[in-house]
């Protein structure tokens, strides 16, 4: 049973990683169940457990629609943040513009969303596909 950790604590899986799956458009569904049961597990609160879902479901559904139409999620913690990483080994994005060329804001906000709840986003594009990794601190200082 898992408890939200107070102010100050940290996570209590430290430098591991929690989840690995491999996704396509007909597994999102499976890949937030995983993801949530995850990040609840590593001992998030509720919300933060609702913020990283939103992410990694964004993140995996871009790769879907705007990538190579599949994907890896990696979900780990090290301690002061729970980090979820999805790639995909899609077009560069390079003939788009746009500063997220790769998985463009086309219908929805989605990459907007992510910025909202994380604490920090990276995307990384190139020939070998996208990469983004969202990190939510799972420590406050003081």
């Amino acid at each position: 049973m898992s408890t939200d950790p107070g102010p100050g604590e940290t996570l209590p899986h430290a430098d591991t990683t929690v989840l690995e799956q491999a996704f396509d458009g007909d597994s999102l569904y499976a890949l937030r169940a995983a993801v949530a049961a995850h990040a609840a597990e590593a001992g998030l609160p509720r919300q933060r457990v609702y913020d990283v879902v939103t992410a990694a479901h964004e993140l995996a559904a871009n790769a879907v629609r705007h990538g190579a139409g599949h994907g890896q999620l990696r979900l780990w913690a090290d301690g002061q943040a729970l980090r979820c990483q999805v790639s995909d080994d899609g077009p560069d994005g390079q003939d788009a513009p746009g500063p997220d060329a790769a998985w463009k804001h086309e219908h929805s906000h989605g990459l907007w969303i992510i910025d909202q709840v994380a604490d920090h986003v990276a995307l990384d594009r190139g020939p070998a596909g996208t990469t983004v990794t969202v990190t939510f601190t799972t420590s406050r200082p003081g």
